[in-house]
């Protein structure tokens, strides 16, 4: 039976009014952007689930597809195509076409925030939307969380302590019914700097390929 699709933030969602201000800057200054919450992209219940951290400004906010339009989404869709979880052409841009293949992307936070910085209070506000998610995830799925931050919104959705957890870059933590893989964020900082290179964010999925083809 097809998993029933997640709970979404409406396109004026008001629940965090600093965001809802800056979503209406915005939208004064590029009107044809798609300045709203970002949907999910993918298959609702797939059998991985990626969680960023939120929309770019010139990527998702601006595209509306979970990392499109920027750097982050190069990568991040590159290692999808060369893992089997997705299929067709990359082209930064929601028409390219392209299509996840039990796959699915959302984020901790579905609107864009200033200096790309979400407020505690404003992660918490999006968490229910986070939790629709994963309920929607058979048990033995498999959830990589892009950075700490998405991995401790993932953790307290699922009321599992924090050191009980740690984040680390490659780690692997076994969830109940899921099992969770750290990466550091694919953004351009990571991988100017040397925090992430290509060959580290594909070992985690490999990984996530190995359990999703039952280790």
């Amino acid at each position: 039976m097809p998993a029933i699709e997640p709970a979404a933030p409406p396109p004026d969602c008001p629940a965090c009014p600093r965001l809802a201000a800056f979503r209406e800057e915005n939208r004064a200054k590029w009107p044809d952007w798609h300045n709203a919450p970002v949907p999910s992209f993918g298959t609702a219940g797939a059998r991985l689930l990626i969680v960023g951290l939120a929309p770019g400004m010139h990527g998702a906010n601006r595209t509306g597809r979970p990392f499109t339009g920027d750097w982050a989404g190069d990568l991040l869709y590159a290692t999808l195509l060369k893992f089997g979880f997705a299929h067709g052409v990359y082209d930064e841009r929601p028409d390219d076409g392209l299509t996840l293949v039990g796959a699915r992307i959302t984020n901790a936070v579905r609107c864009l925030p200033p200096q790309n910085k979400p407020e505690t209070a404003e992660i918490a506000t999006c968490r229910p939307y986070l939790a629709s998610e994963i309920a929607a995830l058979d048990d033995g799925a498999a959830i990589v969380a892009l950075g700490r931050i998405a991995h401790d919104s993932l953790c307290r959705t699922l009321a599992v302590k924090l050191k009980a957890a740690p984040f680390g870059h490659g780690a692997e933590h076994e969830l109940g019914r899921i099992r969770l893989f750290d990466s550091y964020h694919c953004s351009r900082y990571n991988t100017n700097t040397g925090v992430l290179t290509t060959e580290m964010f594909e070992s985690v999925f490999a990984r996530v390929r190995e359990h999703v083809d039952g280790d």
